[in-house]
């Protein structure tokens, strides 16, 4: 459970003691520490603080805190006083060598920040431009399935090139998006399939059929009327022709004549199951293709729900409650890769830190325990805010996935979970050889 600090009191830096959980109101760029906030472990915390004019910018909280502050002797004005302090914790050569050290870590910090936002921007730009071609080629494809299953299939492909000859593919954690439709829906299942798609080996082909299928999956649901779509619990028959949004979407795609036969399968199976429990067919063996959309899907709706009274999951949540419930629906190998891609804690997911802030994930990390996260940081706006690699520090790890709804409102409000899951990639390029 993540409680929110209490009032900050004011603290000179001679005051500091390892143990105090405190508040350094310089710019996030002006210093090497990962945030703004931090509990003092070391003695070199202290000495790296002091090394800055930090007189009305330096805060503690006792309820964060696990030591008490030493009792101020003299005001900490004069700039001869911080020279005296600061070489009575270190001799003169290793101040030098100290701040040498400190211009180095913010350098490398700020160098990190620019490449992290640049791939950001990059995965953001893609999303936009892919968005508005999918939601004209969906609301089109109904008038214009030949036209809009071209634009779909450009896509696809170009997608297929992208992932297939990428280097190191990233996936990003979207900010809100203000406009709303089944492109949301859409893209994610394809960011997704194209993932696990290239980790378990498709060509560059089956990725685009993948990408194409998982694209226009839903295309039928235009013909599904939106409170029976909205519904929860259905009616019978109002399943039963939910269901049938599989087969027109089969017809819409036919009907443009840019699906190969494996895309076509990929939409045609894609509510089937394992263990035969699925729909429309009750088949047990499908493409391989259906195998990865089927998980995919499944693991986007738990998000994201369609149906008006069904309640979100969070995105650990939903991992969970496939592995524990639905396991049996599914390939157990592209489920254990899934997990593997996202990681224990999922893009979107809230999480507690070690050092006692709060974070919000948003890209896997080289392991399932270490992704990047953005740290919760109210005194700056979402986009200014530090993204942590904890694969990078691994003093710093996760202690815990938080319930957005146990979040008070104004911290709920900065990090915005649960505002409709979105998720692109970008690519770092394969080095010529």
């Amino acid at each position: 459970m993540w409680t929110k600090p209490g009032t900050p009191i004011p603290i000179d830096a001679s005051q500091l003691v390892v143990g105090l959980y405190i508040r350094l109101d310089l710019s996030w760029d002006e210093h090497p520490f990962l945030t703004n906030r931090l509990l003092l472990k070391t003695t070199k915390d202290i000495a790296i603080i002091k090394t800055y004019n930090t007189d009305g910018l330096l805060h503690y909280y006792p309820d964060k805190s696990t030591a008490e502050p030493l009792t101020r002797i003299k005001l900490h004005t004069p700039k001869a006083d911080a020279e005296e302090e600061t070489s009575a914790l270190i001799q003169a050569a290793e101040k030098a060598a100290l701040v040498q050290e400190l211009a180095r870590a913010e350098k490398a910090k700020k160098d990190t920040a620019r490449i992290q936002k640049d791939a950001a921007v990059r995965a953001d730009r893609a999303w936009e431009k892919a968005a508005s071609a999918t939601r004209e080629a969906l609301a089109n494809m109904p008038r214009s399935p030949k036209i809009a299953g071209e634009q779909l299939a450009v896509l696809s492909r170009e997608t297929a090139a992208t992932i297939f000859q990428g280097q190191e593919i990233l996936l990003h954690l979207l900010g809100d998006k203000k406009e709303s439709g089944p492109q949301f829906h859409a893209l994610n299942t394809m960011t997704l399939c194209m993932l696990l798609g290239k980790n378990v080996g498709l060509s560059q082909e089956e990725l685009s059929d993948l990408a194409l299928g998982a694209l226009a999956h839903d295309a039928g649901k235009a013909q599904i009327p939106v409170q029976i779509l909205k519904a929860w619990p259905r009616k019978k028959h109002e399943e039963d022709f939910y269901r049938q949004h599989v087969q027109f979407s089969v017809d819409l795609a036919a009907k443009s004549g840019a699906f190969s036969a494996d895309a076509l399968a990929v939409i045609a199976d894609h509510h089937e199951a394992l263990d035969g429990s699925g729909w429309p067919g009750a088949k047990r063996n499908v493409s391989v293709g259906a195998r990865i959309l089927a998980l995919v899907d499944r693991y986007d709706r738990l998000c994201s729900p369609e149906a008006s009274g069904i309640v979100p999951l969070m995105p650990s949540e939903a991992l969970a409650s496939i592995f524990r419930n639905q396991q049996d629906k599914f390939d157990p190998n592209f489920l254990r890769i899934l997990i593997k891609l996202l990681g224990i804690y999922p893009p979107g997911t809230v999480v507690k830190l070690s050092d006692e802030s709060l974070a919000l994930v948003i890209a896997p990390g080289p392991t399932s325990l270490q992704p990047k996260v953005l740290i919760y940081s109210p005194e700056l706006s979402k986009e200014e805010a530090p993204i942590l690699e904890l694969s990078n520090v691994p003093d710093v790890k996760i202690v815990e996935a938080i319930q957005p709804g146990t979040l008070p409102p104004d911290v709920l409000k900065w990090l915005n979970p649960q505002q409709r899951l979105s998720y692109f990639f970008s690519v770092r390029a394969a080095q010529s050889s």
